[in-house]
């Protein structure tokens, strides 16, 4: 994408909003008008963030982050939001552009702030999609986000997310063990326990980041206080 087009699409955008902010202002207008207003400027938005999610560059990938976060706060969780922090969270990863042999589109940064976006979209398709990301994710940074993002919606049926957690915990435990990610799994099990059917692969990770002295201290004692109180809420569950 041109970066001209893009700056263009911008600028167009920004005097849209402020010739429709002028008019509210001054003409009372019905619910339908202004209803129209706002679903015109809201279609116009979400081409800026499809052209600016696809274009090249990290920068504006993190500018169509910036109006991503900017559509949440004001309570936007349509199809649109999700298919743009979806491509943003695989850029790289199942979208890979390369000269030569090097990737030049591999931007941790960028898939984690979109892990972090899809947390706050919380949809049965963010969670989807953040158990797409952990699936063929090697970056800790990444993962930790996605981890993070799943513990915070809360979403386990079937206990898919606290499978995956415990599976990317025993792969990361082996290649690249983290004290941060380490404790974000411990988080996300804590919030995710009430959900979960079968606490055998959960319990096993609490316990192997446990026993880990590459994890720091705090993080050690923090996996066995978890799992005692996971424990204890298991036990009462069962025995009703």
């Amino acid at each position: 994408m041109c970066g001209k087009h893009i700056t263009a699409l911008l600028v167009s955008l920004s005097l849209l909003s402020g010739a429709l902010f002028a008019q509210n202002s001054e003409v009372p207008a019905d619910d339908s008008e202004i209803s129209v207003e706002d679903a015109y400027l809201q279609s116009f938005e979400n081409m800026i963030i499809k052209e600016l999610a696809d274009s090249d560059g990290r920068d504006n990938k993190m500018v169509a982050l910036q109006y991503i976060n900017n559509a949440l706060d004001r309570g936007d969780t349509s199809a649109e939001m999700h298919e743009a922090l979806k491509n943003l969270a695989l850029e790289g990863i199942s979208t890979v552009a390369r000269e030569g042999n090097r990737v030049v589109n591999n931007y941790p940064d960028v898939r984690a702030r979109a892990c972090e976006a899809l947390g706050r979209l919380g949809t049965e398709e963010a969670k989807d999609t953040l158990i797409e990301v952990l699936n063929s994710e090697n970056e800790p940074m990444v993962a930790t986000e996605a981890i993070r993002a799943l513990g915070n919606m809360g979403i386990n049926n079937n206990d898919e997310t606290t499978e995956m957690i415990a599976w990317i915990g025993r792969k990361f435990n082996i290649i690249n063990p983290t004290s941060s990610m380490a404790l974000e799994i411990l988080d996300a099990f804590e919030k995710l326990a009430p959900t979960v059917q079968d606490a055998t692969s959960m319990l096993q990770v609490i316990i192997t980041i446990g026993n880990n002295y590459q994890y720091v201290t705090p993080v050690r004692e923090k996996a066995f206080q978890v799992l005692e109180s996971i424990s204890k809420k298991t036990a009462k569950a069962t025995s009703r």
